[in-house]
């Protein structure tokens, strides 16, 4: 009876842990960890309890043999992602994988919103199939406002219906949504970019239609860089600062003041350099290097010391949260803190005196820091060098520049020696380098691209990066050592589904991965990179094995980063443009004095992992806007290319058809349905088509040429026309598959890249004269009215 009762006593102690855990399933260990079982007798307590709770359904062990409670509801709760085609995902927290919404079971979800779903199908991770559900509930709107261009009624229309006119969103996701604006606030002019607070959202009466309040006249459609500014909007940044954040940035003095060096270690006679991009005006980090007598390296990296500037709960410091971010579009920059301080006294101009946040370290060479100190410091940058600067010293290219910084040369050429060595040792211990194509959009003053050129990375990218990772990780360590809350900047081992379908990728390139998909080590995954550079297939390889990985975010667990196989790492470096390198700053000088109190470790507890995930989110918000605007920017550079004929390789394969990458990153599709020489299957397995008749076969990474047919900057598409491909060898194995695949399966439908449902305005009668106040069904007559006269025209 005994046993029975201690039983009973753990099963709820486990019941109750798991259900009050953010993470959904738990191994063994960490379910005795975290319960105190971890003796010889308690564990094999534990172990019985959970066999008898799996027996009654209690508890179920999933792919992994990991414990998760058996959830006897079919609803849960979570944010709702929509995709352009009308379908979307869900994210729930503490669940592994996203849940699918089929087009028809999205209840008029949008972007954003907390939603309740019911599961209609379980998934199966294993073989890449996610669950599916269906939208019950809408509990929170995400989307409460839309961006885009205002169309006005003519008189007769607005007093028919009460509406002042429609707006068509600029959100891609929104585009077959049209938003009626009432008579009532902001009048715009035709052809304004509006800001539309929405009142009234799609409903089964009103399918496709939202209805709102104009908020704010942006500009005009065709005034010089709206395209952009219209993408900043829609994603909610904000371009503008609070007056309350410029009355408190004023108040900042322009200098260092005497008082502000007191308990700082002066480095103003050091040789200490900031090396940055030509065009950058924030520079946020400086570097100093020796050489030691012992033979190992001594390095400093100097950080400005945003958090003496931006202090805890000042409108600056929450503005900097709200933002979390600065965000770099192809021909701006939105900072995350007024530019008195990111382009003032927060950055490290040379010749002034700046406060900075140190990290010195001792590298032997081998790599290894053998000793290290996190200081407050003041600096006196004896260079404002460049990226070129610096690879014309190290490469011996240009004379002007080595007699300019003649007495700097052998500073620098220790800098690169100490980045090989740093490169090497993460070689040796299996970091993942992607050398991945990236490109500079050169535009005009008025914003439209003029050409898209290659960046290219020299050593003095290189070596600053290597510096940089160097500090990041050191300063990680040292917190990590000493248990206190912290955050990391993290990247989880990649899921198992993904791993699997890169390694099913890999072998159409007769490329092998030693290791399984459960652990594969990243060194295992540099192998194939190292393998396959200077192939054809490396870009298309370095994309694939991008698209396997988790996303890095930031946590307040240090579980480490591993496409740098680094144990642990954080983001100590740009406190100008991230704010949680500013809250690294700040918890540096929080727990400068030891034992750090329990009441200071709460405090951090409790809001640090706020803050990563507000962090993460704004950090992905960024990216969105970033390749929005560079998708917008492309296809307005291709508008006067077409006609013309490229050189591309294929870089995604769709059963609707192929997506080709030109040498200059312009990225176009060509649709199935143009296709005309034969009819295509789509082999996901191989991600390739394959032609019924003819049998020829179109694979990521062939080359091919291609004519340029669309670009619609509106949409952000590029369509092509195929030319010409490169003849591929098929093996009989593929072939074997292609043609029983053929025979056994009929003809797969080949919908058009974002097609959703028919785009078209909605069919409402409103009762004429009768304007609509908050809460009232709307209507719309007139569009009711003007469809039935096309429709007796078509008669």
């Amino acid at each position: 009876m005994g046993c029975d009762r201690v039983k009973t006593t753990i099963k709820t102690n486990i019941i109750e842990f798991m259900k009050n855990s953010n993470k959904k399933s738990f191994s063994m260990e960490l379910l005795a960890e975290n319960l105190g079982l971890q003796k010889s007798q308690d564990f094999k307590v534990l172990v019985q309890t959970i066999a008898q709770m799996e027996r009654e359904g209690t508890v179920s062990f999933n792919q992994k043999g990991k414990v998760r409670l058996v959830n006897k509801e079919t609803t849960l709760e979570g944010k709702f992602r929509a995709n352009e085609r009308g379908f979307g995902f869900v994210t729930v927290e503490g669940e592994d994988q996203d849940i699918f919404v089929p087009k028809n079971d999205t209840n008029f979800a949008l972007e954003g919103d907390q939603v309740e779903i019911e599961i209609t199908t379980s998934g199966d991770p294993l073989n890449g199939k996610a669950a599916e559900a269906k939208v019950k509930n809408i509990l929170t709107r995400g989307t409460t406002q839309v961006v885009g261009i205002f169309t006005l009624f003519d008189e007769d229309e607005i007093n028919e219906s009460h509406l002042y006119g429609v707006v068509v969103p600029k959100d891609k996701k929104l585009a077959s949504y049209r938003v009626f604006v009432t008579a009532q606030g902001i009048k715009p002019e035709d052809g304004s970019v509006v800001i539309v607070e929405i009142t009234h959202y799609p409903a089964p009466e009103y399918t496709n239609s939202f209805e709102g309040l104009v908020s704010k006249v942006v500009g005009h459609k065709n005034d010089p860089g709206m395209d952009i500014l219209s993408i900043v909007l829609q994603l909610g940044i904000p371009t503008d600062f609070d007056p309350e954040t410029l009355a408190e940035a004023e108040k900042i003095p322009d200098v260092v003041l005497a008082e502000e060096l007191v308990g700082r270690k002066d480095l103003r006679q050091e040789t200490i350099v900031t090396i940055d991009g030509a065009e950058a005006k924030d520079l946020d980090d400086a570097v100093a290097i020796k050489k030691l007598d012992n033979g190992n390296y001594f390095l400093g990296v100097y950080i400005a010391d945003v958090s003496h500037y931006v202090t805890e709960n000042s409108a600056l410091d929450r503005e900097a949260l709200a933002r979390a971010t600065s965000v770099y579009l192809t021909d701006r920059v939105i900072p995350m803190l007024p530019r008195k301080l990111s382009n003032g006294i927060c950055s490290l101009n040379p010749d002034v005196d700046r406060l900075v946040m140190g990290c010195e370290m001792e590298i032997d060479p081998s790599g290894l820091v053998v000793a290290h100190d996190i200081i407050e410091g003041v600096i006196h940058s004896t260079a404002r060098m460049t990226y070129t600067a610096v690879n014309e010293i190290l490469d011996n290219s240009n004379e002007e520049t080595l007699a300019k910084y003649s007495e700097l040369v052998p500073f620098f050429e220790n800098m690169a020696e100490l980045h090989h060595i740093l490169e090497e040792k993460r070689t040796r211990r299996g970091a993942i380098s992607f050398e991945s194509r990236e490109a500079q959009i050169i535009v005009d003053s008025d914003g439209h691209p003029e050409d898209i050129v290659l960046r290219s990375r020299g050593v003095g990218e290189r070596l600053i990066e290597s510096f940089m990772l160097a500090a990041n990780e050191t300063v990680a360590d040292h917190y990590t050592t000493l248990q206190l809350p912290f955050i990391y900047r993290i990247h989880e081992h990649p899921k198992e589904e993904k791993m699997q379908r890169f390694f099913e990728f890999l072998t159409n390139f007769g490329l092998m991965i030693t290791g399984t998909k459960e652990e594969v080590a990243p060194k295992e995954l540099q192998k194939v990179l190292d393998e396959v550079a200077d192939r054809p297939e490396e870009p298309v390889i370095n994309m694939m094995l991008l698209r396997s990985m988790q996303q890095a975010k930031y946590s307040e667990t240090p579980v480490g980063h591993y496409g740098l196989a680094a144990e642990d790492y954080t983001h100590f470096t740009s406190p100008i443009r991230r704010y949680p390198d500013l809250l690294v700053h700040r918890l540096i000088k929080e727990y400068r004095k030891l034992p750090v109190s329990q009441k200071t470790m709460d405090k951090w507890d409790s809001l640090i992992p706020e803050i990563a995930d507000r962090s993460s989110q704004m950090e992905r918000r960024a990216v969105e806007a970033e390749r929005a605007t560079d998708s917008l920017k492309k296809a307005e550079f291709m508008q006067d290319k077409i006609g013309e004929e490229f050189d591309g390789i294929i870089t995604s394969i769709t059963k609707f058809g192929i997506f080709v990458e030109l040498n200059n990153t312009v990225e176009g599709l060509i649709h199935v349905n143009q296709m005309k020489e034969d009819y295509f299957h789509f082999f996901e397995s191989h991600l390739a088509l394959v032609g019924e008749r003819t049998g020829v076969v179109y694979k990521i990474g062939q080359e091919v040429v291609i004519k340029v047919t669309k670009s619609d900057p509106e949409t952000r598409e590029i369509d092509f026309e195929l030319i010409s491909a490169e003849p591929l060898e098929v093996s009989l194995q593929e072939m074997n598959t292609y043609n029983s695949r053929k025979q056994s399966k009929n003809k797969p439908n080949s919908p058009k890249r974002g097609q959703s449902s028919k785009r078209e305005q909605d069919n409402h009668p409103r009762k004429k004269g009768k304007s609509k106040g908050k809460g009232k069904q709307p209507f719309y007559k007139k569009v009711a009215k003007g469809n039935k006269k096309k429709k007796k025209a078509k008669k």
